[in-house]
């Protein structure tokens, strides 16, 4: 068992000290700004600058995508709700009343992207219900990605100030 302790002695295994933490809300949050409600940014600049094919590509995915968000939210939505917020709570509870690091750390990545699919619901709802086709679609979907980033940004803050907090407070050993 002595190799046991040795590794873990090596590896920090707290989440704030930890860059495997800091790598993974990075690519969170940069995930989660290049795919707005599914789309790939990538597809909406190109249908802005092109037209033709690519805003007719634009359009069909954006109909899958915006009809596969909304038929979730019809027939499993209250469950998704309740159980996310079952979840959310509990970490919640456990990280600041019951000074549990890890839940701490899972419950400052996961508020904000509850926050992230709430925004891509309500781009959803927009799009179907105006009926929304080419530079409307990239319209909504622009407007979507900078409220994304802009709540990635303050998610990145807080947690970064949380995080620094706490290994102000535990210590390095």
């Amino acid at each position: 068992m002595d190799w046991y302790n040795s590794i873990f002695e090596m590896i920090d295994m707290r989440s704030f000290s930890n860059l495997w933490f800091w790598i993974a809300l990075a690519v969170m949050w940069s995930t989660a700004s290049h795919w707005v409600m599914g789309i790939p940014f990538d597809m909406v600049t190109r249908a802005r600058r092109l037209g033709g094919q690519a805003e007719r590509d634009l359009n069909d995915i954006t109909r899958i995508n915006v009809n596969r968000l909304l038929y979730i939210t019809d027939v499993s939505g209250l469950w998704i709700l309740g159980i996310g917020c079952f979840l959310l709570s509990g970490m919640a509870m456990l990280g600041f009343y019951y000074r549990v690091e890890f839940a701490q750390a899972l419950f400052l990545l996961g508020f904000p992207m509850s926050v992230v699919g709430l925004v891509n619901l309500a781009t959803a709802r927009k799009i179907h219900a105006q009926g929304a086709q080419g530079r409307d679609i990239a319209r909504h979907l622009n407007r979507s990605r900078i409220i994304i980033q802009v709540i990635g940004m303050i998610s990145i803050f807080v947690t970064a100030l949380w995080g620094m907090a706490q290994n102000v407070s535990i210590g390095v050993f």
